[in-house]
């Protein structure tokens, strides 16, 4: 049989398998299928495990690409922290963004590689820093911790990167004090959420 006719036949099963639902559970299913794709996404791009926070995440209407932005922004401001993107910051940050899905020639990588190569301005950060602060209006202790983490962890990692002996361990004064502004952020972020609860 050819793949044609294989084709014809996955779309007539389809077809009348949704035909003959209901149109509230239709609606239902097609919301967990996308739940589903779109958990998995963040999954990739977050880096995150927790199935609840992922869960709030997608019921919060987040994309995988506002994942990928939460967590490489700040890896941008680490990395122009001394005025210069050092290569080795370059490469960890590429690297770190193919992990989370960004591929290569995709759009969100060359935006990326332009950041990279001109330094965006401080707008950028302080848009950043504000979509944090309104995302902790919506988040738990627990869920703000663990972004925290996932965002902390790679900026650290990427400042590490270009310093010291063979590039690991030394962090510069710049660097430290944009990872202690990113922490600052995830501070006043938890501060107010346990003086609204």
């Amino acid at each position: 049989m050819s793949s044609d006719f294989l084709k014809d036949r996955k779309k007539s099963l389809e077809d009348e398998f949704f035909h003959k639902e209901s149109e509230k559970n239709l609606e239902q299913l097609r919301a967990q299928l996308a739940v589903k794709t779109t958990k998995e996404e963040l999954r990739l791009a977050s880096g995150m495990a927790d199935d609840a926070v992922l869960d709030k995440l997608v019921a919060l209407g987040l994309s995988a690409e506002t994942v990928m932005a939460l967590s490489l922004v700040p890896l941008i401001q680490v990395a122009w922290s001394d005025g210069k993107v050092q290569p080795n910051e370059r490469q960890a940050i590429l690297q770190g963004a193919q992990k989370k899905g960004i591929e290569p020639g995709s759009a969100p990588f060359k935006l990326l590689e332009e950041w990279l190569s001109h330094e965006p301005g401080k707008v950028l950060f302080e848009t950043w820093e504000s979509y944090v602060e309104a995302l902790g209006d919506q988040l738990n202790r627990k869920e703000i911790e663990q972004l925290e983490a996932q965002v902390t962890r790679f900026a650290r990692f990427v400042a590490e990167s270009a310093g010291g002996f063979l590039g690991i361990g030394k962090i510069s004064d710049g660097e430290e004090d944009t990872l202690r502004r990113i922490k600052d952020v995830f501070e006043n972020v938890q501060a107010k959420s346990d003086s609204d609860s």
